[in-house]
This record gives structure tokens, sequence and C-alpha cells, in this order.
């Protein structure tokens, strides 16, 4: 296979005008549908390897305890165990839930054979006092748990910003002032597919094959890199499909590091999957906050003045939470004042979760802006309209105002009464996302039969990555969607970035609409002998190639490709004017809250989003629903529940951790802002998260009165604020 070397100087590729594009900017079913509804898509834990060993975890189930001893002889003699290892020496402590709470690994020749052996194992501990709440971090003398061996205290990280006295002088002299503490708990990523790695080693003269559950297929080789005892170039990484990350799902992670020692000691493959308690109790959270927020405005609505006081509630590590005012805008920055610090706790690391720190700033601020709104007696979209800075977010804010039937709603003005027993209500939120773009390449290689392949390393974490990796060069070259095979999730291929930030789309297209345009003009050169056209003056449409204004001269695809002597291929790259880097959003909730029992039904929400140009309709609607989805669990369902004296996880399954169901799922709108006609792409998988549960708070309070101020957001929160303690 040679590349390309009688390409023309190329024009700049271009997406083109919307109206113009066949495949694009339209609904595509995605490619791997089929493979997917059928069960016969393989995932990393799918995976079977001829003398494959099955690995399995053991976890302390308390977060603080120090081991007195490990007993492995019982478990080392049972049958079909082929190695086991102790994590822990006595003396040792286990200071957090999470890797530091792994004591030992088990491979045995069949998932069973692991599990009971699991349970074999002889483990005396002294459980130390837990440190599991902000309360019990807090207090003097209590104990220090922390990755860092030499921290002191239970604050990390923390930073201040502003100057308080300006923000108190402004708040001062406010029309309107609200102050009201929050409180966010932490949020399980709960992917389908849980945490974990197949690997198979390798002679040193042939490379180690890593199946991975990855956002980082380009990320893994290296992470791997040093257990393995391999440079990363030699290592191998497949992802074909996966079943989710949200962001907790970037590196190898303690159980890729035990497959890789494993797979290196037995010199046999080893398949470790976390089991769901597993991730439960070590795969990472969303990271909790307890929010302070005063803010006040002037007569004309604006936002005068604003103080935050926050904790970061991430376990052992920072957690994320974006600075105030968050998306609004204060007339006089200096008005602003902040302190936010990390409160730690024994509770396992926060890892990063879709659009990290930007659902719980935005539970505050949306409250904010509400009751400010019915302080002025202001309607709530013009209350936001004044104090947002985009146009983008006018329009959308009104068009799902519309399509919610704000106009029609009886109780604009004021909340509803718990008095009426059912009552509806509709509450707003906003959202504001930065993806950003980085390098990446892609290869397109056609083929003289007429197959054409798109290649990049990218992974598809479940968001139709596949099925537009084909649809750009099949807009391209004038093909269907299903006339392109792509190839992803592969590290030998050309790279990639990691999945994360709403990344992927805005980094890979550029590529693979570059490569596709390099493939074309190459073609095109072939073509001017043979249509007497130059190049550039050709149309690519529905499987033929014309001379523009004269369509008798045409050529079908598959002559076009016989024309070739050897495959084509065409090596694209990163092109940042092709790529945008900002996008907004605008949700609007409708619920019923039945006031006697507390209960809380979603009626309705409706999310109006810009991407610039829309790859996948199809696509970009089902990330809208999917986050509705995801902030609607998060606001009414989802808890992580610790024993607080003892310290035992009691969520470790899908029977306590709660999730939304199709039984919570409401009618859902989503509306794609074609009003936004920049000619350029980005992701924008993390904004429809942001301000859903936010606009579910905002509902139930326009309802019923109830400002709830803590998730989530159950009967006995509904009941307790309504009436008090019950």
């Amino acid at each position: 296979m040679s590349r390309s070397n009688h390409r023309p100087e190329s024009s700049e590729p271009s997406w083109g005008k919307r109206s113009d594009l066949d495949v694009l900017n339209r609904d595509i079913p995605r490619v791997d549908g089929p493979v997917k509804a059928t069960g016969q898509a393989v995932y990393t834990h799918d995976v079977r390897l001829p003398n494959m060993l099955w690995a399995r975890l053991l976890i302390h189930p308390v977060p603080r305890a120090e081991i007195e001893s490990i007993g492995l002889e019982a478990a080392s003699e049972m049958p079909g165990v082929v190695h086991i290892e102790a994590l822990k020496e006595p003396g040792d402590a286990v200071r957090y839930m999470g890797d530091d709470a792994v004591l030992a690994v088990v491979a045995a020749e069949t998932p069973d054979q692991a599990a009971d052996a699991l349970r074999a194992i002889e483990v005396k501990a002294r459980r130390l006092a837990p440190v599991v709440t902000p309360e019990q971090a807090l207090e003097e003398g209590a104990p220090v748990v922390s990755r860092r061996r030499n921290a002191d205290s239970n604050v990390g990280r923390a930073n201040e910003r502003g100057d308080e006295a300006l923000a108190d002088a402004a708040l001062a002299g406010a029309v309107a002032v609200v102050e009201r503490s929050f409180e966010i708990p932490v949020q399980h990523h709960v992917c389908l597919e849980t945490h974990g790695h197949v690997i198979q080693p390798a002679p040193d003269d042939e490379p180690v094959t890593v199946y991975a559950s990855t956002q980082s297929v380009g990320g893994t080789p290296r992470g791997l890199a040093r257990t393995l005892g391999r440079d990363a170039s030699r290592i191998r990484v497949l992802t074909p499909h996966m079943g989710g990350g949200f962001g907790s799902k970037f590196g190898p992670g303690l159980e890729g590091a035990l497959a890789a020692r494993i797979a290196n000691a037995t010199g046999r493959p080893v398949h470790l999957m976390l089991t769901r308690s597993d991730e439960f109790a070590i795969a990472g959270n969303r990271s909790g906050s307890r929010q302070t927020l005063k803010v006040g405005a002037g007569s004309d609505g604006r936002l005068v003045g604003l103080k935050l006081q926050a904790d970061k509630l991430g376990g052992v590590s920072g957690g994320s939470l974006p600075g105030p005012p968050y998306i609004y805008t204060v007339e006089d920055e200096a008005a602003v004042s902040s302190k936010i610090r990390s409160v730690h706790t024994a509770t396992d690391g926060s890892r990063a979760m879709r659009a990290p720190g930007h659902p719980q700033a935005s539970f505050a601020m949306e409250a904010a802006m509400d009751e400010l709104a019915y302080l002025l007696g202001m309607d709530l979209v013009e209350m936001r309209i004044r104090n947002l800075e985009s146009e983008v977010h006018h329009r959308q804010l009104r068009r799902v105002a519309e399509e919610i039937g704000w106009g029609e709603h009886p109780h604009r003005d004021r909340p509803g009464s718990a008095e009426n027993g059912r009552a509806v209500g509709i509450g707003f939120g906003v959202s504001v996302w930065g993806p950003g773009g980085r390098s990446s390449r892609c290869d397109v290689t056609v083929r003289p039969d007429g197959s054409v392949v798109s290649a990049t390393a990218t992974q598809d974490l479940g968001t139709g990555a596949r099925t537009y990796v084909a649809a750009i060069v099949a807009e391209e070259l004038g093909l269907t969607v299903g006339m392109v095979e792509a190839r992803i999730g592969d590290s030998d291929l050309p790279p990639s970035v990691t999945s994360g930030g709403s990344v992927t789309t805005g980094s890979s297209a550029p590529a693979i609409k570059d490569a596709a345009h390099k493939a074309r003009e190459s073609l095109e050169v072939l073509l001017e002998d043979v249509l007497e056209a130059p190049v550039g003056s050709y149309v690519w449409k529905d499987g033929q190639v014309s001379v523009r204004g004269d369509a008798s001269r045409s050529l079908p695809w598959i002559a076009v490709c016989a024309l070739l002597r050897e495959p084509l291929v065409a090596q694209g790259e990163f092109r940042e004017f092709l790529h945008e880097g900002r996008i907004h959003g605008a949700q609007a909730a409708k619920v019923e809250v039945d006031t006697l029992t507390g209960r809380v039904k979603v009626l309705k929400m409706v999310t109006c989003q810009d991407q610039g140009l829309p790859l996948n309709r199809l696509a970009l609607r089902s990330q809208i629903n999917g986050g509705m989805i995801q902030a609607l669990s998060y606001g009414l369902l989802e808890q992580r529940v610790f024993d607080e004296q003892d310290g035992f996880l009691l969520s470790d399954n899908l029977d306590l951790y709660k999730i939304a169901g199709a039984q919570e799922i409401p009618e859902m709108v989503a509306l794609i802002d074609d009003e936004d006609e920049r000619p350029s792409v980005c992701g924008m998988a993390e904004a429809p998260v942001i301000p859903g549960h936010s606009a579910i708070a905002g509902a139930i309070h326009n309802a019923c009165g109830a400002r709830l101020t803590r998730m989530p957001f159950t009967a006995d929160n509904v009941l307790e604020t309504l009436y008090g303690k019950i």
C-alpha cells in the first residue's frame, strides 16, 4: 500500500453550506446499531481468549482500618487458583475507600473459582474511626485521610477570589438579596460496563495486546508500560465497543495494573473486570458540595453582588466546582467574592464526571435566580436573560419556555401553594461548555475495488463516534454511510484524543474531514485526463462523479476507483478552523408535586442546544436526551450512603443505589438550535447534563413553594421542606 504523492496543492477543506449536505446534518442511524441490538458487539467484558485466567479483587468493607493479618494459605489451595497475592501487610492501614482498600487479588481458571478463593482469604483488621462525613473530617483532632502521606489536615486545595468587603458593600445596596445553603451528594457514574481489562501477554519480540474499557485508547499503553515492562509502542490497545465512562475511565487504574502484573507473572491472558459492588467501592464518583451562596440584584433585575463559601466533597481528592457567578454576569466583577476548599473524607476519590463541577454550581445559582425574580416580581425567563451576555442563551431560553408552556402557566409571578394537593410547576436552567479541540489524525483509504476505510484510534463511549467517522467521508465522496468502513478503537491506528470534556468530535472530525478532502482531490487528479476537467470542478453525489454543469461527463464511483493502480491513502490532521470551542444550552422542566405524599413526578423536560454544524442530528438528540435523563436521575434518586458510625458503604448495588428507569423518564423534547450557523463542529455531551436537576428543583418550588436545598428530591425532603420535621 502506498501513500498518495500525486495530490496537488490542496484547497482548504470546508464543511460547506448546510443546504448542500446529503449525509451530514441529517438523522443517521448508528452503523453499530444492529450488532449492539442483536448482542453481537464484543465489549471488553465479552472477550474470551484461550487459556485465560479470571481475576478478582478483595476489597475491605470499611474505608478505614489497620490490617493485622491477611491469610492466603487456604485460598491458595482452592481448586483452580493459579495466582494470589496480598497487597497489604500487617500494620498497613486502609486509609480510604478506593484503590487503597484493595487487600488482595486472585486469579483462577474460572470466575467461580476466583470468587470462591476470595471468600477463603482470612483477613483480620482493626476498624479505625470513620471519616465519612464532612463533619467528621473537620472535627478537632480528626484522623487525616489523604493520598498525600504528609498531609496534616483534611482540608485540601483551597482558593479565594475577590474582595469580600466590596462584595458586602454591593450586597448592602441591593434591592433584593437571597442567601441560602445547598447540599449536593456525590454521584456514581454507573457505567453499563464496569471498569476492567483483558491482557494478553506476548514474547518480547511481539506486542502485548490489551482489551480495555477505556476513554483513552492512546493513553492506556503509556499507563501500562511500566507494569508490563514494555515501551508503550509495544502495547496494542483494543476497544471495539465500550459501555460508557462519563469521565471515570481515563486510565488503567489499579485494576489494569494488577491484570498486567498477573499476566506478566503467569504468562497467560488475564480477564479482570470489576464487579458491580467493586465498581461502587473503588471506581470514583462525581464530587459533592456544600455551598452557602448570597446574591443580590438591583430593581432592574441585574446582579450587583455575590458571595460564595463552598466545600468540595470529593473523597480524598479535590473534585471540581467552577467559580461564581457561574454563567450569569455580575455588573461589577469586583463585587464577587468566593472561598472554596476541598474537604477530604475516606469515601473514595472523585473522578471527572460529565461536566465536572458544573452541575454542582448550577444547583445553587439557578435557585438564587429564581428567588431573586420572585422578590422583584420579575418573570423567571426575563430575569435570566437580563443576566446572560449571550444572545444565544436569550433565544434558547425563549424557545424552551414556549415549548414547555410557560406563557399559559397559571403562576408565573409567584410559586403555587401546597394547599392544592397536586401542584404543577415549571423551572429553568442554562448551560455553557467550552469543549475545545486537540491534535488528532485520520487515514482514509480508497481501494481499486471501490471499498473505503476511514481509520482513527478514537474510542466510542456509546456516543456514536463510529458513525460520524464513516459519515464525514461519505459526505465528501458522495457515498452512502454504508459504503465506508469505520475503523476505531485500536491504538495502532492514527492517534486520536482521550474522550473527555466533549473534545472527541471537535478533535477527530476535522482530521477526518481533512483526510477525506485530500482523498477526493487526489482522485480528481486522476479524473483530469478522463473527464477533462480540472481539480475542483467535480460534483460527488449519489455514488457518481460528474463535471459541474455538465452531467453528461460523469463516472460511477466504482469506475473512478478502478483508475487506481494501488490503494490511495490520504492522511488527515486536526484543522483548527473546522472546529468550534463554545456551546450554549437552555432547559426547562415541568413537574407535578403531590403535596400530601411529597412525591415528585417530572412531566416534561425540554432542552435547546447548539453545536455548530450537527454531524448527526439523531445522535445529537440522543445525547441531549441522555443528559436530561442523567440530570433527572441525579436530582430525584441518586444517593451514595455510608454508615456514619462504622463506615460501611450501604448502597453498593443497583437495588440500593437508584437510577432513573422507564417509570421516571418523562416526555422529553430535544431541540437543536439551528439558528447557530457556525461553519464548524464541536462536541456537546457535557452541556445537557448541567442544568436539568436545577430546573427540576425550580419547578418544584414554582409548583408548591418548597425550595429544596439538598439532593435528591425525595418525598421526605419535599415534606420536610413544606411542613418541617415530620
